[in-house]
């Protein structure tokens, strides 16, 4: 594999080799670059697999992201906004800093306090990010759910959360219409008894009876105490589907995950005061908290903000927007790029990305083509190109080149190394070190700051999920291979998690959903590759006997997306006189997926009843729905 020496000529050794000697000692080193009201006793205290940083220490993330900035960066831009229609706005860190203060002290006028639960559900505007850290500010716990959830999955994240308040908008904007977030908010508020307030960002009219508009909020005082909390209080809970169908609420600090966010933003974007970074990353998603809500406001920088989608209302927006803003740092997802690429390079190659200085990727690995791509036309050969893995429980990057601090060669499709103070290790089945170059499971070998609490309310499953299948180890869930350099290349899911348009989506969810209906008796869920996605969703579904309904596969197609959101709607459902199975009841999912994509079915000698294949083949031919 060819590799690429575009980088940023910085060639700092020392942080890797503090952290190779002594990782413990480098983290408690880099937390010392933020704003700490008491100093922390232990710095790291590991009880396998529960780890607690900073132990004893009291921060607070509003103020490192806010207050610290207000003497000498308060009429900076922290924020310039545009929306699918054009308008724009500049948000200053003095700004951010007072409509923030303002929240908090409205928050805690209707009675929320410390360790208090608050669900946001708004589109791509400031004011999420003000909600989110008005939360931070009071010791609150925020739980943002995407904009493009269903009221049942809003649903589900309240009441799962116990959240006393509901933040929302009474509309978004996408592909050039609006989204009634009001409609849906009002659904799930029917079953979610614990919501005691709705506060509404009314954008498009009055607020709905009952609901308190953002403009009150506003009528409070602009400044306010952030409070002390402890390093190890909870920050936020954030869902992500799992392989048992109910999604998990990932839990995540605040003293550890501020000081990983902090610092890979820093080293993965090589922060200059004067650069101004773009996350295409939507914040209800964990890149959207990490690296759009948090770590750009820690480090200071300017950022932009969009809300819409990259290609409308033409395959040019992307690119328009770096060019009318100066953009020096784009940090996107292959999707979006796979998704732009087939217009060709001439659109891009119409506008100035002069600017541009460094490109990142995010949300899956990204295809060495779309790579070169990405390095070529898009950065013109003179952009470094970052491949990030990590995960929502990891709260931060742990694969990635870091120009901000070296500059390693680059090899299109791996993630390159893991980041400073994070000991990985491809696995075999056993557990046993795989050789280079043999695929294998990624585990990771100690604790590192930005690592999840625990899954919220299940200690247990949190243990089972993330640390039984290696003991002493958290395996993610992924399959990777080690080069003779020591690079890292993650090679997809080992499990059954689909990730559609850099969505995570569990299948057990997808098919819970699907059984649900009156009609089905049974179902399942493969993903199949998709070349602008990443993964298309193939459902198969049992019908209960003595039911026939031509349109069956269109109706669950639109309930699944009602009910868990429009990303999760099924390409095709099939309905099939019954599913592969093996002897001891497990459905085989491999070969369904093999049937769609016309892969080899291979070894079936562990089938229960070879002949269903028979009947699947016939329904995949009659393309049901």
């Amino acid at each position: 594999m060819e590799a690429y020496h575009t980088n940023l000529g910085n060639h700092d050794t020392s942080v890797r080799e503090a952290a190779t000697h002594d990782y413990v000692r480098f983290w408690d080193g880099e937390a010392r670059h933020l704003h700490w009201f008491e100093p922390w006793s232990q710095t790291l205290s590991w009880n396998p697999p529960f780890a607690r940083w900073f132990v004893g220490g009291t921060t607070n993330m509003s103020y490192n992201a806010l207050d610290v900035h207000q003497e000498t960066r308060s009429d900076k831009p922290a924020i310039y906004w545009e929306g699918e229609d054009g308008s724009t706005r500049t948000i200053t860190y003095g700004e951010m800093y007072r409509m923030v203060c303002r929240l908090a002290n409205a928050l805690e006028g209707l009675g929320v306090k410390k360790g208090d639960r608050v669900t946001l559900y708004m589109p791509m505007v400031p004011e999420l990010i003000a909600s989110m850290l008005a939360c931070a500010r009071i010791g609150a716990v925020h739980t943002v759910v995407f904009s493009g959830f269903s009221s049942s999955s809003l649903a589900d994240r309240i009441n799962d959360s116990g959240s006393g308040v509901l933040i929302t908008a009474d509309v978004g904007y996408r592909r050039g219409g609006s989204i009634d977030l009001a409609r849906t908010a009002k659904e799930a508020l029917d079953r979610t008894p614990s919501v005691r307030h709705t506060v509404v960002l009314n954008r498009a009219g009055p607020a709905p009876h009952g609901w308190i508009p953002w403009s009150d909020m506003m009528e409070h005082p602009d400044s306010h105490r952030a409070a002390a909390v402890s390093s190890t209080d909870p920050l936020f809970i954030l869902y992500t589907s799992g392989t048992t169908g109910k999604p998990k609420g990932v839990l995540h600090g605040t003293g550890g995950y501020m000081t990983h966010v902090h610092s890979t933003f820093g080293w993965a974007f090589d922060i200059r005061d004067g650069d101004v970074y773009f996350c295409t990353a939507d914040v209800g998603w964990v890149t959207g908290h990490s690296y759009v809500a948090y770590g750009p406001l820690l480090c200071g920088a300017t950022q932009i903000m969009y809300e819409g989608v990259p290609d409308y209302p033409d395959a040019s927006r992307l690119w328009k927007i770096i060019e009318r803003y100066g953009a020096t740092i784009l940090y996107t997802t292959p999707t979006a790029l796979r998704m732009l690429i087939k217009y060709g390079d001439k659109i891009p190659r119409s506008h100035d990305l002069s600017t541009l200085r460094l490109l990142g990727s995010v949300g899956e690995p990204i295809n060495p083509e779309v790579w070169r791509w990405y390095h070529d036309t898009i950065g013109g050969g003179r952009c470094p190109v970052i491949d990030t893995w990590w995960q929502t429980e990891t709260g931060g990057m742990l694969i990635s080149a870091l120009p901000g601090i070296e500059s390693l060669p680059l090899k299109p499709g791996s993630g390159t190394l893991p980041i400073p103070g994070v000991q990985m290790e491809v696995v075999d089945e056993e557990g046993t070190p795989a050789a280079p170059d043999t695929k294998g499971y990624l585990t990771i070998r100690n604790p590192w700051p930005g690592v999840m609490l625990t899954l919220w309310g299940d200690d247990q499953k949190y243990r089972d999920t993330y640390w039984s299948r290696f003991p002493g180890r958290y395996y993610p869930g992924d399959y990777a291979k080690v080069d003779g350099d020591g690079y890292l290349w993650l090679l997809g899911r080992a499990d059954d998690i689909l990730k559609v348009s850099g969505h995570r989506i569990g299948t057990a969810e997808l098919e819970s959903c699907l059984v649900s209906h009156e009609a089905v008796a049974e179902s399942a869920v493969v993903g199949v590759p998709d070349s602008i996605r990443g993964e298309g969703i193939v459902a198969f579904v049992v019908l209960r006997e003595g039911i026939q309904d031509a349109n069956i596969g269109q109706a669950l197609r639109e309930m699944v997306a009602g009910q868990i959101g429009p990303v999760a709607r099924p390409d095709a459902v099939y309905p099939v006189p019954a599913l592969p199975k093996t002897r001891s009841g497990k459905i085989m999912r491999r070969l369904l997926r093999s049937m769609v994509t016309g892969g080899s079915t291979g070894d079936t000698t562990t089938m229960e009843d070879s002949s269903v294949l028979d009947g699947i083949r016939d329904s995949i031919g009659g393309r049901s729905g």
